[in-house]
């Protein structure tokens, strides 16, 4: 063999080689196209779908801080002395974080909606410290099934203050609930409500004790010039029933008033019997007002009285520091006005601050 001979067999080595690698050459894959998250804009600002579904979901919820003070039956959330257990005069203090989540997808039998709200709420160990389901429902078209507010607190408050419940109009807590939801689209709806109840920290029971349930009917007609809204409901476990009327009136375009009243059975005993009735005596009345100052600040008035001759003061005003952080400072009074069967002559003075960022 010449060196000739080597060097054209060295070249078809190496063609061959290369002719083989080619046909083995690793081929990449076309990368997969990236599913970015579509925004959803049938339910409202805030819902984007979740990838691969066309459920939309929105999550959202504030971070408060509240500073009280003033008497005890005000505040609310008391500082016990740690030495012999009574209650100090001095600032109380809660942070609270609630995390919000909100779900819509349409469905041949009607839109799906699901809502939940928790919350954290940290006391110093105190009362108050806890974490709290307050919200978990699902509804579909007009049917909603869950933990809610009763139809009856739902329907018809009493006011945009913080403490809107010196005189109480309704139950203090959420309920399992069963609800159904009219409306007619021009204003007028309607809805039914059949309702557990639930025990409260003071002791008072209303849950049920039996298969017959609480029932709530509320029906309300809204217009431009504000509207009115009516519920009556009946207490199955002490075959008790109360009812409540409230009226709106949007004055101008900053001023906003109400006035409520409300009327229920129970007459002989103390509050907190009827699960519905909460007020002392038969009847109370509500009213007040929301006045918006300027595009970042709003002012609330609550008032209140009751047979029972309580007489309830909230009054706040409402800062927008920014956009999505609010500064609200809030005075409260209760003064039980005569001597009588519902106790003594008494009254309180109170006051709350509170910061929170919303999301």
């Amino acid at each position: 063999m010449n060196i000739k001979s080597l060097l054209f067999g060295s070249a078809a080595a190496l063609v061959a080689v290369s002719g083989a690698r080619a046909a083995d050459a690793v081929v990449v894959a076309e990368p997969e196209p990236a599913e970015y998250v579509r925004i959803c804009d049938v339910y409202g600002a805030g819902y984007f779908y979740i990838p691969g579904t066309e459920t939309c979901l929105r999550i959202g919820g504030y971070l408060r801080y509240d500073i009280g003070i003033g008497d005890g039956v005000l505040r609310g959330r008391q500082a016990v002395d740690h030495l012999d257990g009574d209650i100090n005069d001095t600032y109380s203090k809660r942070a609270r974080f609630a995390l919000k989540t909100w779900t819509g997808q349409e469905t041949e039998l009607g839109t799906l909606k699901t809502y939940t709200e928790t919350r954290f709420d940290f006391n110093n160990g105190g009362p108050g410290t806890n974490v709290n389901l307050a919200y978990a429902w699902v509804q579909l078209g007009g049917l909603r099934i869950g933990r809610d507010d009763s139809l009856s607190n739902e329907f018809t408050p009493a006011g945009n203050v913080d403490f809107d419940d010196i005189v109480p109009y309704g139950s203090s807590d959420q309920t399992n609930a069963i609800k159904y939801y009219f409306d007619a689209g021009n204003g007028f709806s309607a809805a039914v409500s059949l309702e557990e109840g639930y025990a409260d920290s003071y002791g008072h029971d209303y849950t049920l004790d039996s298969y017959v349930p609480h029932v709530v009917l509320g029906a309300k007609y809204t217009q431009g010039w504000g509207g009115l809204a009516g519920t009556i409901a009946y207490d199955s476990v002490h075959e008790e029933w109360a009812g409540k009327v409230r009226l709106d009136v949007k004055a101008t375009e900053q001023l906003s008033l109400f006035v409520m009243g409300g009327y229920g059975s129970d007459d002989e005993t103390l509050e907190g019997y009827n699960y519905y009735k909460p007020w002392d005596g038969n009847w109370a009345v509500w009213g007040g007002g929301t006045y918006q100052i300027n595009e970042r600040t709003q002012t609330n008035l609550a008032l209140s009285y009751d047979e029972g001759k309580n007489l309830g003061v909230a009054a706040n005003v409402a800062y927008d520091l920014v956009p999505g952080f609010t500064v609200m400072a809030e005075v409260d009074y209760w003064n039980h006005t005569k001597d009588n069967e519902w106790g003594p002559k008494d009254d309180a003075l109170g006051g709350l601050i509170r910061f929170q960022r919303n999301f």
